[in-house]
């Protein structure tokens, strides 16, 4: 890219387009080709390939892009200038990302994006396809228009969409050497030579009452292997009887004054448990300190009563 005088490189969109031109020519790609025009870097021409798979492979595209004074924060424009049977030539076309709608542009985007987004809308068919630069041609028209393009010469230009964007190298060649090089290591690879009958031994077996019988040696078989399934004894568990616990209430209260006697069992064996019941029951208290309690009571009555009356 030769160097451009009489610009003024402190205006944003002068080092904005610059950055972007260095940036194409530094990083190309062999989808599309793109380069601001020497005398006005503000016009970009633009040479794409037709999208793989649709009836514009093989195709080359040269179009112009047009930026404007306030880039990167306004959108460009873009003028189809080959002809392709989608999109009218010298005609701005109205996408999602040119001057046709403004409110969708950010200003993170750029030329490669705009490179990029046409080549995406080429395909669309329908209502998809519709608006304003769109036409819709037969698909045979389009391929035949697709063939035609690639010798197609740009009069601004003055140079061919091939020159602009030759066909990237086809890779036959590694495919090629790579197979060449399997064969050789397959030819190089001794193949296992086949049995034949004269190799396997044969043993002459006699027989007392009949001629000698060639028979092939082979190998005994192994005897099967039998499991022994053992019946698994089944044991029933003993029964257990659960043991009743001791009852407090049925046993007899023994008064005090009276020697103690342990209680027994009907084997007169004695029971730990119904002996602690039994001692912790609490004593009454004595006949004499009851009486004293009443009388005293009936005094403090008998006081409160006559005082009151």
């Amino acid at each position: 890219m030769a160097a451009r005088t009489g610009l003024n490189k402190n205006n944003s969109a002068v080092k904005r387009i610059m950055q972007e031109a260095r940036e194409l020519a530094n990083d190309p790609c062999t989808d599309y080709a793109a380069a601001p025009l020497e005398d006005d870097i503000f016009e970009w021409h633009c040479t794409i390939r037709g999208p793989p798979g649709t009836e514009f492979e093989g195709g080359l595209y040269h179009f112009r892009i047009l930026l404007p004074s306030e880039y990167p924060f306004r959108p460009p424009a873009i003028m189809m200038l080959t002809p392709n049977g989608r999109f009218e030539l010298n005609t701005k076309i109205c996408i999602s990302f040119t001057n046709y709608h403004e409110e969708l542009w950010q200003p993170a985007w750029g030329v490669r994006t705009a490179i990029i987004g046409l080549q995406g809308f080429f395909p669309l068919k329908g209502t998809a396809a519709v608006g304003v630069g769109a036409i819709e041609y037969p698909t045979a028209e389009r391929k035949r228009l697709a063939a035609l393009s690639r010798e197609w010469v740009c009069p601004r230009c003055n140079m061919s969409n091939l020159e602009h964007l030759p066909d990237p190298p086809a890779s036959d060649g590694s495919a090629s050497s790579s197979s060449s090089s399997s064969g050789d290591n397959s030819s190089s690879t001794p193949s296992p030579a086949p049995v034949s009958s004269s190799d396997i031994p044969i043993v002459a077996v006699q027989s007392p009452n009949a001629q000698p019988v060639l028979a092939v040696e082979t190998q005994a078989p192994m005897p099967e292997a039998h499991i022994v399934h053992r019946p698994v004894p089944l044991v029933a568990p003993k029964p257990t009887r659960p043991h009743a616990q001791p009852s407090i209430v049925t046993q007899s209260f023994t008064p005090p004054g009276t020697p103690f006697t342990q209680p027994a069992t009907r084997d007169a064996t004695p029971q730990p448990a119904l002996v602690a019941a039994v001692r912790q029951t609490p004593k009454r208290p004595p006949v004499l300190l009851d009486t004293a309690i009443c009388v005293l009571l009936s005094l403090m009555l008998a006081l409160v009563a006559r005082r009151f009356l």
